[in-house]
């Protein structure tokens, strides 16, 4: 675990540069704002093909896999110095969208990593302290990466971040993990194995309602997100740069949920964890609301530490359940389910927030929240590794029956 954590810390510090980086460099070269947007755009459009992706990550080893994602990465990323001029930019979004889709695979593949080397009882405290590590970087490594390129432009931050995946690389191939060797009893095709990913989770009564739930939450996100320069202007009456200072003390509450999360997950099941989430992340939405400073701060570190819960808890659900052979497979799936409808809802949310006067917007999602927390619940569902019994017997049938089985790493 302090292996693979260390890893993250190092990896995700060049990779929060890099996303920074990547549109103040286009518009810097260029002078469009769309064109500026859209390199957002390349990197997170890859996880839409997330189940598909994820599924290379059930046919080889995941150890070996994150060695050679992070070790081509570092060797990808020194292209970048050619990009110097406007006619260049074409370069940079190909780097651009080859990283996103290897950021999927590597989740796919950490993920199931995870679930296949770790106690069950140790994963959610695992998560945490990854979701922990992840956001600690994001306090950091934004003002160093605009500090190098406002001083250097963005063939050094590309360095930095290519450094970042070659010490990831070395780390990762030192960690002291064993792997047998995935089985090989006949072949599949990658269409039908990535299908057979998706029906996984829409089979699990567990799984079912928390990759909604983390989707559902996510959504709301994107909208509050979308809110919050209204927020600061409207409604507090400060100036655009006030709302980095709402970003910070959020992320400061993401920290501090990573390390709550893992001990309230030995004693929770997910599905309350995640209501529960979800109830006091809605609440804080709706009391940002209010046009007092002291309100909003305070609801900002409420939505830092308790968005967490959510997607930590469908996570660990994820890990939990999926049959060792299909988690690669199933954890990108429910990624492009928990993470596509806040792209969604951004872009929605800006028209919503032109129309809608944000005093009744975000009570109104708060509503939505707490009254979709109050289902989840209610519901009742099957314990724990109920999936994994279920299906691993079909899919090992299946694999007799002329398909192949699948090919996983244990």
């Amino acid at each position: 675990m302090r292996w693979y954590l260390t890893g993250v810390v190092v990896s995700g510090f060049g990779t929060t540069a890099m996303w920074l980086v990547s549109g103040i460099w286009v518009k810097s070269l260029t002078g469009s704002d769309s064109l500026a947007a859209l390199a957002a755009f390349a990197l997170w459009a890859p996880v839409l093909l997330g189940p598909l992706l994820g599924t290379l990550a059930d046919r080889v080893r995941r150890r070996p896999l994150l060695v050679v994602l992070n070790a081509a990465m570092a060797l990808l990323l020194p292209v970048l110095l050619w990009v110097e001029s406007a006619d260049r930019v074409w370069l940079l979004f190909a780097v651009l969208v080859l990283y996103g889709a290897q950021g999927a695979v590597h989740e796919a593949a950490e993920q199931a990593l995870a679930a296949t080397t770790l106690d069950e009882g140790r994963l959610g405290t695992f998560n945490g302290l990854r979701m922990t590590a992840n956001e600690s970087v994001k306090l950091i490594a934004p003002l160093v990466a605009a500090g190098l390129f406002a001083r250097y432009g963005g063939g050094p931050v590309a360095l930095l971040d290519a450094a970042s995946f070659a010490l990831a690389a070395v780390l990762f191939a030192l960690m002291p993990v064993r792997e047998e060797r995935p089985a090989r009893s006949g072949r599949r095709h990658w269409w039908r194995e990535t299908a057979e990913g998706v029906r996984l989770l829409r089979a699990s009564p567990v799984l079912r309602p928390l990759v909604a739930t983390g989707g559902f939450t996510m959504l709301l996100a994107g909208v509050n997100g979308a809110a919050i320069y209204a927020v600061v202007d409207s409604g507090l009456g400060r100036s655009p740069a006030y709302a980095g200072v709402l970003y910070a003390v959020q992320g400061a509450g993401s920290v501090l949920a990573g390390l709550l999360t893992g001990p309230l997950l030995r004693r929770v099941p997910e599905r309350v964890l995640a209501a529960a989430g979800l109830a006091l992340f809605a609440v804080a939405v709706g009391v940002r609301a209010l046009p007092y400073g002291a309100t909003a701060l305070a609801a900002s570190a409420v939505i830092g530490l308790r968005m967490p819960w959510v997607l930590v808890a469908v996570m660990t659900a994820v890990q939990r359940e999926a049959p060792e052979e299909a988690v690669g497979r199933l954890a990108a799936t429910a990624n492009t389910l928990v993470f596509a409808p806040n792209a969604l809802a951004i872009a929605f949310g800006a028209g919503l927030v032109a129309v809608a006067d944000v005093r009744i917007l975000l009570p109104l999602l708060a509503l939505a929240g707490t009254t979709w927390a109050a289902g989840l619940a209610g519901r009742g569902g099957r314990r724990e590794g109920d999936l994994g019994r279920d299906r691993a017997d079909e899919l090992a049938v299946r694999g007799g029956q002329g398909a192949g089985s699948m090919e996983g790493g244990a």
